[in-house]
């Protein structure tokens, strides 16, 4: 596979293809080469610079170290009561993401979708020099790279064979592992949430986020660990994921919020 004809324009299409069409699962665990003509490969991981230089991007994620706020005793839940009572019908939320390479940003990503069901939703991202934008409808997936007026959009079909991250179900494999996954009640951006915490191996995997088990085995990554913050609907507030790949330190993290019914998200015009 020859890449070096591949033209910088090419490849930041390219890396935003990559990243849409795995699903915007946080768990990018995504590595691919891109072909000459600009098309990704499965799995793609953004590497960070050389000179490792942070690229710009959403409200940094609170230290995961930071001591948390107290949460009020009256707004305390128990998180396995919540998670069985959550339903399955898909909402909209607004997402912001960023993703570490030994601790420095190599991509930013921040916009809105519809989950708990096929991924469709519009979101820009940052994997290098220039502004990314992505629309994901039903059956198509939409990007360009919006370095000026005039940026086209180039489409491509959807596969059908979309397998979408279980947040949910995440949170239900941590509270299998037991109470050493119950860190308690913290307060995150001002809402009472539940934090969860361990490390999943990748067979749990399988079962709540197929496409990423599928990627990450074919990497040599047998698990990775989760911190996990959901509020008292079961909806995750907060999400991070590190694990080790090829010697680098990786580590994806991301807010949610502004909940509300699923959404449509329309096809771009030439705008």
């Amino acid at each position: 596979m020859n890449t070096c004809t591949t033209s910088p324009r090419q490849r930041n299409i390219a890396v935003a293809l990559a990243t849409a069409l795995c699903g915007v699962s946080l768990l990018s665990g995504c590595s691919a080469d891109v072909d000459a003509d600009g098309t990704p490969g499965p799995g793609w991981i953004p590497m960070p610079e050389a000179s490792g230089t942070a690229t710009p991007g959403p409200a940094p994620v609170p230290d995961l170290a930071a001591a948390a706020s107290e949460v009020p005793a009256d707004e305390a839940f128990d998180p396995a009561k919540v998670l069985a009572a959550t339903g399955d019908a898909p909402y909209a939320a607004t997402l912001r993401m960023i993703s570490e390479m030994n601790g420095v940003s190599s991509q930013t990503m921040s916009g809105r979708g519809n989950f708990n069901g096929p991924f469709t939703g519009r979101m820009k991202m940052n994997p290098g020099e220039f502004t990314t934008e992505v629309i994901m409808t039903d059956d198509t997936t939409y990007v360009r790279v919006a370095d000026g007026a005039g940026a086209e959009w180039k489409g491509v079909p959807r596969s059908g064979t979309d397998s979408p991250a279980s947040y949910e179900g995440y949170a239900k494999l941590l509270l299998d592992a037991g109470p050493s996954a119950r860190r308690g009640m913290e307060e995150q951006d001002g809402i009472a949430t539940y934090h969860l915490s361990g490390r999943l191996g990748l067979a749990q995997i399988a079962s709540v986020d197929p496409r990423i088990h599928t990627s990450m085995k074919a990497k040599g990554v047998t698990g990775f660990d989760v911190d996990q913050w959901i509020d008292d609907r079961g909806r995750t507030i907060r999400f991070e994921q590190r694990f080790e790949l090829r010697g680098v330190q990786v580590a994806n993290k991301a807010t949610f919020g502004d909940f509300g019914p699923a959404e449509k998200f329309a096809a771009p015009t030439n705008g």
